[in-house]
C-alpha cells in the first residue's frame, strides 16, 4: 500500500486544524448567565429592555434621567454614542467572595447586553488612560488603579460587554472560550438554584448568604415584634430568591426564603404573615384603599423555602413614591 505522500499529510493536518478551531468555535458561549462563575454570592439581572416599554418602566427611567446631567457620565455617553435607555437591553450583576468573612475578598462583574459601538468606547477607554491587553481573547481594557484594584472592561462584541475586577473579567472570558464551564449555566454552585427563580422577569436575583459576611441581627431595630422576629427567622435562612415582573402600571413580586429545618421554615412563615397583619393595620386608616392589596398578598411553604408573593397595582406604587418624596 502506499503511503501518503506529505502534502497529503500537511492537508489532512490542516484540515484537523481547521475542524478543531471550528468545534472551539461552536462551543464558545456569550450567555451572561454561563459568564458568570458558579461560586458568585449573588446574581441578579435586570431586563431592561421589557421594563422600558411599561408606564411603570418609564417613571423609573425618569428618575434616573438625572444621571446623564453628571458632567464625566454625560462626556463619555457623548464620545461612545451610547443612550443607556436605548442601547442597553439586559443588565446582569454578580458578586464573588472567595471566603464569606472577608469584605474585602469580594469583586464584582457586570454583564451588557446591547447595541455598542466599540470603535467609539474604545477611544473613550483609552483617553481616560485605560490599556488595552492584547494576550486576552477579546479586546480587554485595563483601567487605572485608583487606591485599589484595577477593573477591566471587556468588548467581547458589539452586543456584549463585561465589566469588573481583572480577574473576575478575565476569568468570565475563559467560561466564555470554554463554553460556560465553571458558570451559572452549568448547574454548579448558586446555579443550582436558577429552577427557583423565572429567568424571564423583569427583574430577578439570587443570593447566598451562607458566602456573605453576617451582620449580628440581635442588634438590627425593626419597627414592632412581628419585624423582630423576621430578622431572627433570617439568621436560618441560607438563600433569597427574589423576582418581580412589569405589568402595564403594575407588577407582580415574589420572594423565597430557604431555610434548612422544618421549624425554621415554621417561624420564618409565622414571621412573615405577623409583617403583613401589621401592615394592614398600619395602613387602614391613613390609606384603606390599600388593605385589599395588602390581602391579596400570600405566604406558602413549599419544599424547604418559604414564599411571599402578590401584585403591587400602579396606585400603590404611586402611593409609595408619594410618600418618599414627603420624608
Amino acid at each position: 500500500m502506499n503511503r501518503p505522500s506529505l502534502a497529503t499529510r500537511l492537508a489532512l493536518a490542516a484540515l484537523l486544524a481547521l475542524v478543531c478551531a471550528d468545534a472551539r468555535a461552536v462551543r464558545r458561549t456569550e450567555d451572561p448567565i454561563a459568564l458568570v462563575p458558579a461560586d458568585a454570592a449573588t446574581v441578579g439581572v435586570v431586563h431592561w429592555n421589557a421594563l422600558k416599554q411599561t408606564p411603570l418602566g418609564e417613571r423609573v427611567f425618569a428618575n434616573l434621567d438625572h444621571l446623564s446631567g453628571d458632567d464625566d457620565a454625560a462626556r463619555f455617553f457623548r464620545e461612545t454614542g451610547l443612550t443607556p435607555r436605548e442601547d442597553i437591553d439586559t443588565i446582569t450583576v454578580a458578586m464573588i467572595r472567595s471566603d464569606a468573612g472577608k469584605r474585602e475578598s469580594g469583586t464584582g462583574l457586570v454583564l451588557f447586553e446591547g447595541r455598542f459601538d466599540l470603535t467609539r468606547i474604545a477611544a473613550a477607554l483609552t483617553s481616560r488612560g485605560a490599556k488595552l491587553d492584547p494576550s486576552a481573547s477579546a479586546p480587554l481594557y485595563r483601567l487605572p488603579e485608583h487606591g485599589g484594584d484595577g477593573g477591566a472592561v471587556a468588548l467581547v462584541n458589539r452586543n456584549l460587554l463585561v465589566c469588573g475586577g481583572e480577574d473576575a473579567v478575565r476569568a468570565a472570558l475563559a467560561r466564555r472560550d470554554n463554553g460556560g464551564e465553571g458558570g451559572l449555566g452549568s448547574g454548579q454552585g448558586l446555579g443550582k438554584q436558577l429552577s427557583r427563580i423565572d429567568r424571564d422577569a423583569s427583574a430577578w436575583a439570587l443570593v447566598d448568604l451562607s458566602r456573605l459576611p453576617r451582620h449580628d441581627v440581635e442588634s438590627s431595630q425593626g419597627e414592632g415584634e412581628p419585624s423582630r422576629a423576621v430578622i431572627g427567622a433570617m439568621k436560618s435562612v441560607s438563600l433569597i430568591a427574589v423576582q418581580t415582573t412589569v405589568r402595564d402600571d403594575s407588577l407582580d413580586f415574589q420572594a423565597t426564603g430557604v431555610a434548612s429545618s422544618p421549624e425554621d421554615r415554621d417561624n420564618l412563615e409565622d414571621a412573615l404573615r405577623g409583617v403583613l397583619a401589621m401592615w394592614r393595620m398600619a395602613v387602614q386608616d391613613k390609606s384603606p384603599e390599600l388593605v385589599p392589596v395588602i390581602r391579596k398578598f400570600k405566604v406558602e411553604s413549599d419544599g424547604d423555602g418559604v414564599s411571599i408573593r402578590g401584585n403591587l397595582p400602579g396606585t400603590f406604587l404611586r402611593s409609595l413614591e408619594s410618600h418618599r418624596a414627603q420624608k
